[in-house]
């Protein structure tokens, strides 16, 4: 047994201090990167935010909507591969859009068929697991990196310095960061494991630009002050899930409770999950997540407005004229527990 006595930071606990500006207004500022990632080589230019994985907010529909804005999705697993097909063949941006994959062998098999019939339609995959810590996992990542040199590859989930570092050599180009920081994930509670989330993206950022690769955000987020907050830490991609539900663009039933209409929103480990893709939850595991309603909430459009704007204020606070000058211009100051909630 051993205790690490530095002290992790979630979003809550920090604030982002303001700095001398020389920007007129937000309108000034440039939230687009461009990246070239260390494997695929790919070039990417886009808004480098990301609708998560899950199958009510990683739909076509919110890839269509999000598009425009040069934001991306990460389509859920369950798709049949004719709708993928389809899609894929659709799509005009390639970064619109990961492919969203795990690692057994029908996972495999799937990607292999739909691949074949799109090509080169399909250039952003995410191989995604709940714990990115097995040997299993990094060796899939490997294999896949050495059977698809030209696909921009992002795996995970981690939260540890040496691990990313492991991940980037292993083959991908982007590390996914978090375990447990979701608004519908229940991992901390069920396992006692888990990362505060700031922290991980800080130390996960600082081993992957080491190697020259890159680092997505996943969860914890549930204002675009959090998402600010992620990206002054060092992440180069943010992905989120209950920031998106309750859109015209998610999937999920909708239900009337009191004259207010709501969508199900619920974890991608969740007793709910599990039995519609599943049938159920095993019995040598339990369920790591919940089921929320969540109120409808519109089309997405207003609320990505929403985000981009607070985003692009938070770099007027700090003198930052791009994202990319964000994370150099970022001092965090610490806060007392709840101090966010408390005063706004």
């Amino acid at each position: 047994m051993h205790i690490e006595r530095e002290t992790k930071l979630d979003f809550a606990d920090v604030l982002i201090r303001p700095k001398r500006s020389a920007l007129p207004s937000r309108a000034e500022v440039d939230i687009f990167r461009e990246f070239r990632f260390k494997h695929s080589k790919h070039k990417y230019r886009g808004i480098p935010i990301v609708a998560a994985n899950m199958d009510t907010v990683g739909t076509f529909d919110m890839a269509r909507a999000l598009e425009p804005f040069g934001l991306s999705v990460a389509l859920h697993k369950h798709y049949d591969e004719n709708d993928l097909v389809a899609f894929f063949k659709s799509l005009k941006v390639t970064s619109a859009a990961f492919y969203s994959m795990g690692i057994t062998k029908s996972d495999q098999e799937k990607f292999d068929r739909v691949l074949e019939q799109v090509g080169e339609a399909i250039g952003y995959v995410c191989i995604d697991v709940a714990n990115g810590y097995t040997e299993a996992f990094v060796r899939f990542v490997e294999k896949f990196r050495e059977a698809h040199p030209r696909l921009t590859i992002m795996a995970g989930n981690v939260v540890t310095g040496e691990m990313t570092e492991e991940l980037i050599l292993s083959g991908a180009d982007i590390v996914k960061v978090g375990i447990g920081p979701g608004s519908v994930c229940t991992t901390r509670s069920m396992t006692g494991v888990g990362y505060p989330q700031l922290s991980a993206v800080i130390e996960c950022a600082d081993a992957a630009h080491g190697l020259d690769g890159r680092i997505c955000a996943d969860g914890g987020c549930v204002a675009p002050g959090d998402i600010a907050k992620a990206f002054g830490g060092g992440a180069d991609f943010v992905m989120l899930g209950g920031m998106l539900a309750g859109h015209d663009e998610c999937a999920g039933d909708v239900v009337e409770q009191e004259g207010v209409r709501y969508k199900r929103f619920y974890g991608m480990s969740s007793r709910a999950a599990m039995e519609k893709h599943a049938g159920g939850v095993a019995d040598y595991r339990a369920a790591e997540g919940r089921e929320v309603l969540v109120a409808l909430r519109g089309p997405v459009a207003a609320t990505v407005q929403e985000i981009l704007g607070g985003v692009r204020s938070a770099c007027t606070y700090v003198g930052a004229h791009t994202l990319k000058e964000l994370t150099k211009r970022t001092t965090f100051v610490r806060v007392a527990a709840g101090a966010n909630e408390l005063f706004g």
